[in-house]
């Protein structure tokens, strides 16, 4: 079951890697200075990417914690 850990945390990481991704788009939209609807259409986007992270994340450690029970 350690392939299942080591594999959990590798997509733990990727989904990490995921959140620091959206966190930088929001910081780079509300420093461009658009207008309104612009930084609008731009949140949206980042929050796909968020909550895509977010899942990808929580598969991981769910993915973690088995392997842990099973080993």
């Amino acid at each position: 079951m350690e392939y299942l850990i080591w594999g959990g945390a590798g997509v733990t990481l990727v989904g990490l890697i995921g959140l620091i991704y959206s966190a930088l788009l929001v910081m780079r939209a509300r420093g461009a200075g658009m207008d309104d609807a612009a930084l609008r259409a731009a949140m949206q986007r980042a929050l796909v990417w968020n909550v895509g992270a977010l899942a990808l994340s929580g598969l991981g450690l769910m993915m973690v914690v088995v392997g842990v029970i099973l080993a």
